[in-house]
């Protein structure tokens, strides 16, 4: 992006967040659980796991849809577009925004996920195989399980007439569907966007998938310590399920309205690898971080807060250690690392949106929560994952990664307002 419209351009900040995740079903739970470095691992509940290599997930735990729509209304949709909705709901309610006639095209909706309605798709399936024939596929089958239909259903129940969107990068969607709504303000096709992730497979096929391909941990006998960053232990990320999101405004829609500020969020980066289909690479992380700093005008030794990536895997927690050290030089000793997902899971699509709101609620809050279960750390992840304990400090610019499948990464950078 040119200097000329770095300068020129229209800044974005956060105005409101919500959050459905295996730590908590509001902000304000999640926070406190983060913070208080709860893990919400533990054994799968969503159905017998007992044949499974990997027998343990981040569920959402007492979840009521019906907080936000109807039970008719529910039935038709999977569980990943109840999460994204809920979230969507919540984020738009802590904006303050009224939603009106004169505001509602300048009100736009990008919220992904990186699967979408998989346990949906197996139950179909049964009941297809099970009956013999199609008669009793569901006419909300396809609606209630294309990922777009999380921004389709919120813009609809919210009456939001803007730019609706639903973006698909595996573990990455999340941060690209805030990025690149980010770019819709600051090119000024909006003036708000809805934005973020969701996430809702802790089911077989899910499970089976991630399993063969060796990608989970099999710490089945000690769920809550199972997804273990940076430490010499890991052998695997968690699967998690959640949604998070974030409400997006320019900033000066936002201060003539008097909103609650929580963060700015100053520059988006993306690379891609051309590496391999699932193994990480240092190159495309490395980029995708310079251009993200590049893009909000910020050199490395003004960042003080990264929320990583950081899934528990043996290479993934190497490869973005040394991706950062790449990036930050001398300035990386000085950082404070920490992984949401020690305590989450790995939320997948739906990871970038959670974790994008822990970033501003850190920059708001001057605290970076804890990575847990950080007992013995590996010497070659040798950098400081803030460990077991939340710390106060000055974050003026924190610097926020998510990878996906595919070699697709992004980078945000949040400043304080």
């Amino acid at each position: 992006m040119s200097q000329d419209f770095r300068s020129s351009r229209r800044r974005v900040v956060v105005t409101g967040v919500g959050v459905v995740s295996p730590v908590g079903n509001t902000v304000d739970a999640a926070w406190a659980n983060l913070l208080a470095g709860v893990s919400g691992i533990t054994r799968i509940t969503r159905f017998d796991a007992a044949a499974f290599a990997s027998q343990v997930a981040g569920e959402v735990k007492d979840f009521d849809v019906t907080q936000y729509l109807s039970a008719k209304d529910a039935r038709r949709m999977d569980t990943f577009i109840h999460y994204g909705l809920a979230a969507g709901i919540q984020a738009m309610r802590d904006s303050g925004l009224e939603v009106t006639d004169a505001n509602r095209e300048r009100i736009g909706v990008n919220i992904g996920s990186g699967i979408g309605g998989l346990p949906m798709i197996e139950d179909t399936h049964s009941t297809y195989v099970e009956t013999g024939g199609p008669r009793k596929i569901s006419p909300f089958f396809i609606p209630g399980t294309i990922i777009n239909m999380i921004s389709g259903n919120l813009s609809i129940h919210l009456g939001l007439k803007g730019p609706n969107l639903g973006v698909v990068t595996a573990c990455t969607t999340g941060l690209h569907a805030i990025g690149l709504s980010a770019r819709v303000i600051a090119y000024g096709d909006a003036d708000v966007m809805v934005c973020g992730g969701a996430e809702a497979t802790v089911c077989p096929l899910a499970v089976g998938g991630f399993s063969s391909a060796k990608a989970l941990s099999t710490r089945n006998d000690d769920p809550a310590t199972a997804s273990r960053p940076w430490d010499m232990g890991r052998d695997g990320f968690v699967l998690g399920e959640g949604s998070g999101v974030m409400v997006l405004e320019e900033y000066e829609h936002a201060k003539a309205r008097g909103a609650r500020i929580y963060a700015e969020l100053a520059g988006f980066g993306m690379s891609g690898d051309a590496f391999h289909m699932t193994a990480p690479d240092t190159d495309g992380p490395r980029r995708s971080m310079q251009n993200a700093l590049k893009d909000a005008g910020v050199n490395p030794d003004q960042v003080q807060y990264v929320n990583a990536h950081g899934t528990s895997t043996p290479l993934g927690d190497k490869n973005e250690t040394e991706a950062i050290k790449l990036t930050m030089g001398d300035a990386a000793r000085k950082l404070v690392v920490n992984s949401t997902k020690s305590m989450t899971g790995h939320l997948l699509g739906g990871a970038g949106g959670l974790e994008s709101v822990v970033t501003a609620l850190a920059v708001f809050h001057q605290v970076s929560p804890p990575t847990i279960n950080l007992f013995e750390q590996d010497p070659e992840c040798d950098l400081d994952y803030c460990a077991n304990q939340a710390r106060p400090m000055r974050i003026d610019v924190a610097l926020k990664n998510n990878f996906g499948f595919g070699g697709t990464n992004g980078s945000l950078v949040f400043r304080r307002v």
